[in-house]
């Protein structure tokens, strides 16, 4: 097998590192885009009078084990009827 010139090597090693490059910023301007989405979305939402702090609560709530988060109610439950607050 014939050896490859380094000048050549370092090209296309040059030209993936570029291509790497020009992929990730690309996804960085997607994860910018859709950051300014989900901003439009919870102020659409606030105008409409919803309390976006809530909201998030809830997505975030979404995104767990239903079995977690039901434990983890019960035991806040408890702990707040020991303290009174319920």
């Amino acid at each position: 097998m014939p050896d490859t010139p380094p000048d050549a090597v370092s090209t296309v090693a040059a030209e993936e590192l570029r291509q790497i490059i020009e992929r990730y910023e690309h996804l960085e301007a997607e994860r910018r885009d859709l950051g300014e989405q989900m901003k439009e979305v919870m102020a659409e939402a606030k105008g409409r009078g919803y309390d976006t702090r809530a909201l998030r609560k809830l997505v975030a709530l979404r995104k767990r084990d239903r079995n977690e988060v039901a434990e983890e109610e019960a035991i806040l439950d408890l702990y707040k009827a020991a303290l009174g607050m319920e």
